[in-house]
């Protein structure tokens, strides 16, 4: 019985290093993985961010304009950037 089982485990392991070598040779002509889920990934943030941001910057006119009926609302200042910040064409917010 002993000599059946280690002839089993040394079929095994001859069987198993064959798959490697036969797998080692195959994969350098195997396809690519796909780059679809990363790109859907990528899509789907950015366009959540646009969203996102066109709600916050709706939030921001419509308090503006409870403040300030009748009047145009001036830019909305960046939220994430910290560094200088000023607008080449049009009005400076007067939070500057």
């Amino acid at each position: 019985m002993t000599s059946y089982v280690w002839r089993k485990y040394a079929d095994y392991i001859y069987t198993k290093w064959e798959r490697m070598i036969l797998w080692t040779m195959v994969e350098p002509y195997s396809r690519p993985k796909s780059f679809t889920p990363l790109v859907t990934i990528y899509v789907a943030a950015f366009y959540t961010g646009i969203v996102g941001s066109a709600i916050t910057e709706q939030l921001y006119k419509e308090k503006y304009w409870e403040d300030h009926p009748g009047q145009a609302v001036p830019l909305m200042k960046p939220k994430f950037y910290g560094g200088p910040w000023r607008v080449q064409q049009g009005e400076v917010p007067a939070s500057q």
